[in-house]
């Protein structure tokens, strides 16, 4: 048996090859993918145009005092202390007449106020509170037709 060798080339006559590289990773391709995707995700995100809140200033007047406004800067609101219920927004809930409500019990509480008649709440906030409890507050009494709400940062902060 004979063992049949390929024809051997003498030098200088083979193409020359360039060392294979392991391990090498071009970026330029990912970062283009990644861009491409940024701009689908961007173009494909609903982006819902957030209502502003209507805010107008006021000021809360004892129920003792003249019913002339006198004092008071042009174009506010002077509010009967009396008829004004005062919750505490905390983040874990509402504070309200000494006593503590879960948030989900915030349409119960709205319901009882329309019931008393009272169309005014002082709304003190804490500062951890989120903005989302805040906005949530507010929407919710505005559908049981409490329209007037008044906002206060809590003394001295954390309490």
């Amino acid at each position: 048996m004979q063992v049949v060798r390929p024809p051997i080339r003498p030098p200088g006559l083979d193409l020359p090859r360039r060392p294979r590289q392991r391990g090498v990773f071009a970026m330029t391709a990912l970062a283009d993918v990644l861009f491409q995707l940024l701009i689908f995700f961007m173009l494909s995100a609903s982006l819902v145009a957030y209502s502003m809140l209507p805010l107008r200033s006021g000021a809360i007047r004892d129920g003792e005092g003249g019913g002339d406004g006198a004092g008071t800067e042009a174009g506010t609101t002077v509010t009967d202390a009396s008829a004004t219920a005062v919750w505490t927004l905390n983040p874990d809930g509402i504070t309200a007449s000494g006593q503590h409500f879960a948030l989900p019990r915030l349409a119960a509480l709205a319901d009882a106020l329309a019931a008393q008649g009272t169309r005014n709440v002082l709304l003190v906030l804490r500062p951890e509170v989120p903005v989302q409890d805040v906005v949530t507050v507010l929407e919710t009494l505005s559908a049981h037709g409490i329209d007037s709400v008044q906002i206060a940062e809590a003394p001295g902060g954390r309490s």
